[in-house]
């Protein structure tokens, strides 16, 4: 194994895990058919995925995210569709608190040497695998993201179309100083799941790529933003859990 920029850490630290970073292209169509009016296409059609464990606020936290490629009032960012995570303190507060969807999950990842596995699972379905090698370090610029989430309640008692908060995007504006990035050749795998249907929803389409990131954070501002149309956005309020995968009272949608 090649020496690397990796930071020193004391054996069986959590600080700083590399995140695994995973990016494919999909189809456009896909991706626009999960957008909410409001929340726009871009002219590239990419799936983000980040595997990771990081202390929250101070014992390990595994999770996947799931986010897509989408502008919001002309800004380029992503659309985050879900985080499963296995820490179930931070999932509730998330969602109330600032429209984050996240759900409960299991996650397996860990590096031994070159190799990198990584497996996600939710409800004892097994919906995203992946394995592989690192095959070099990379240089990259400090650079800024942006990503959008949904802050929504629907009325006490479920009338139609009716809301106690209606539909607003929050918009997270993060920068980041790299600090370790490596190359990763790899095969990602997508299986079928109604509960987390990403190989359904969102296929590969061509090139996987992937690397290990571990960045510091330079700015993280989460603001609420504008509203959306509530009558154009309730054929998007029933979700999977609370990922904004769509589904049926809180489930997947299930043929009657």
């Amino acid at each position: 194994m090649s020496e690397s920029k990796a930071l020193k850490m004391n054996p069986g630290d959590i600080m700083a895990w590399p995140i695994l970073k995973i990016d494919y292209p999909t189809d456009a169509d896909r991706i626009a058919a999960l957008l909410p009016p409001g929340i726009d296409p871009s002219d590239s059609a990419n799936v983000h995925l980040s595997i990771y464990c990081v202390p929250v606020p101070d014992e390990p936290e595994y999770g996947v995210v799931v986010s897509v490629d989408a502008d919001y009032r002309g800004t380029k960012g992503n659309y985050a569709l879900g985080y499963g995570i296995d820490q179930e303190s931070a999932i509730f507060i998330s969602k109330e608190m600032n429209g984050q969807p996240k759900y409960p999950a299991e996650i397996e990842y860990y590096r031994l040497g070159d190799d990198v596995r990584a497996r996600c699972s939710h409800q004892g379905y097994t919906f995203l695998e992946f394995q592989g090698k690192t095959t070099g370090d990379l240089d990259l610029p400090e650079w800024t993201e942006y990503e959008w989430w949904i802050k929504v309640s629907r009325a006490v008692g479920g009338a139609e179309k009716a809301y106690d908060f209606p539909p607003h995007v929050v918009q997270v504006k993060a920068g980041y100083k790299p600090i370790y990035m490596q190359s990763i050749e790899g095969e990602l795998l997508l299986r079928e799941s109604p509960w987390d249907p990403i190989a359904e929803h969102l296929p590969i389409r061509g090139d996987v790529s992937a690397r290990f990131q571990t960045a510091m954070p330079t700015v993280r501002e989460i603001t609420m933003e504008g509203p959306l149309d509530p009558d154009a956005f309730w054929p998007f309020a029933d979700t999977i859990s609370g990922s904004r995968w769509p589904g049926r009272m809180g489930g997947p949608k299930r043929e009657r």
